[in-house]
């Protein structure tokens, strides 16, 4: 009989935003990033996230032989870390050589391929588990898409890609009756496991630590631990998913996370019934107890769940449109430059901040874009793509600039 277990997923990721890139840059200056802020921003997080998290989970890994966690590692923050904080890198490095940290497969650009064009998405997969494995010597068995942006067809292409489970939010009208606290099989597959968010118990720490206007505020390392005890009542794991930065940057130190943290590990272990899994390990354990079907595409994000906040509007399915319709002529060049700009362009961050749907509130999406307005983040997006014509027609004779 396997222990009950809590499945601690993080998602570490930093974007390449895009500088202030204007109409008179095109077809002169090729240089789409903003180098200074992203360095600026990575290193801030780093300071405030990144360092004090590994350091508080080498130091959990070292006192609970229980203690496991999974990472997922964008290709584009991996990059950044090469170039910025080196021994940011050197510290995922030691958590993962424990052999308790699991890396999750994903897209290296942190993209939505899987949505527009199968063979790019594809070809970041393999990239990004290549990357892994050169970094930090290990293969990846699990996946989860970006934005863990899941349907029926996903998990199908996984399966037949290899991978043994894969990653979804745990949608109350998707999931009716039943609990996120399983595991499951995706509907249409024979060997593929699926592991879904509790979004209750994963949004208490990721969103609602910090704020004051909570009924539950402050969340004390007891009171979560009842709860996630209680989810864990006949049930097999909680899977809590969240990004990596929610620790040190969405819910600065003051808030009390790290300690919060720490503390809620102890209590969970000093249940003997209760332990930790990673995403294999739990696939490992447990048996899938019923098939969960998805044909619509389910998110993480936003009240809707679904795909709005990245292609909601005309400006962002025009950007998505201009930027996938050029794959197999940018592909065809066989010029790297040109193909990484091309891919960094497709990071879902870029359809982020040009999302309308609550610019007059001005809340979440607001406080993580570099930009003034949505409606400036879409114009420079498309001076960019403009300039990656230019360059397509100019140095590589394909196409005319509105090809």
């Amino acid at each position: 009989m396997s222990k009950r277990g809590i499945v601690l997923y993080l998602h570490v990721h930093q974007p390449f935003r895009l500088r202030n890139y204007s109409v008179f840059d095109t077809a002169l200056n090729h240089d789409y990033f903003d180098d200074t802020a992203n360095e600026q921003i990575f290193k801030k997080v780093a300071d405030k996230s990144y360092r004090p998290m590994n350091e508080l989970l080498i130091k959990l890994l070292d006192k609970h032989p229980e203690f496991k966690l999974s990472l997922s590692i964008t290709g584009s923050f991996i990059e950044q870390a090469e170039r910025w904080a080196p021994d940011v890198l050197d510290s995922f490095k030691k958590i993962i050589a424990t052999g308790r940290v699991e890396i999750v497969a994903e897209t290296y650009y942190h993209s939505l391929a899987f949505f527009h064009d199968r063979n790019e998405f594809e070809s970041q997969v393999k990239i990004h588990q290549d990357k892994i494995f050169d970094v930090f010597g290990v293969r990846t068995s699990v996946f989860r898409n970006t934005e863990l942006a899941y349907n029926d067809q996903l998990a199908k292409w996984a399966e037949e890609y290899g991978f043994k489970g894969i990653l979804a939010e745990g949608w109350d009208p998707i999931l009716q009756w039943r609990s996120p606290n399983m595991v499951y099989r995706p509907h249409g597959t024979k060997n593929i496991s699926l592991l879904l968010k509790n979004y209750r118990l994963s949004d208490d720490v990721a969103f609602r630590f910090g704020d004051k206007n909570w009924v539950d505020w402050p969340l004390s390392a007891d009171k979560y631990n009842v709860w996630v005890n209680m989810a864990a009542d006949n049930s097999s794991v909680v899977n809590l998913f969240m990004d990596y930065e929610t620790f040190g940057e969405h819910q600065w130190q003051d808030t009390g996370i790290f300690d919060f943290y720490e503390d809620f590990v102890s209590k969970w272990l000093d249940n003997p019934i209760n332990t930790f899994y990673t995403v294999s390990g739990a696939i490992e354990a447990f048996e899938p107890v019923a098939e969960i079907s998805m044909p619509d595409t389910v998110t993480w994000a936003d009240t809707e769940r679904d795909l709005t906040a990245w292609s909601g509007n005309s400006m962002q399915q025009e950007a998505l449109r201009y930027i996938y319709s050029m794959s197999d002529d940018i592909i065809r060049t066989g010029d790297e430059s040109l193909i990484q700009d091309w891919r960094k362009l497709q990071t879902s961050d870029n359809f982020y901040y040009m999302c309308t749907k609550w610019f007059a509130d001005g809340d979440v999406h607001a406080y993580f874009s570099p930009y003034e307005s949505p409606y400036d983040a879409f114009l420079y997006y498309l001076n960019a793509i403009r300039d990656l014509r230019y360059r397509l027609h100019h140095d590589h004779h394909t196409g005319g600039l509105n090809g």
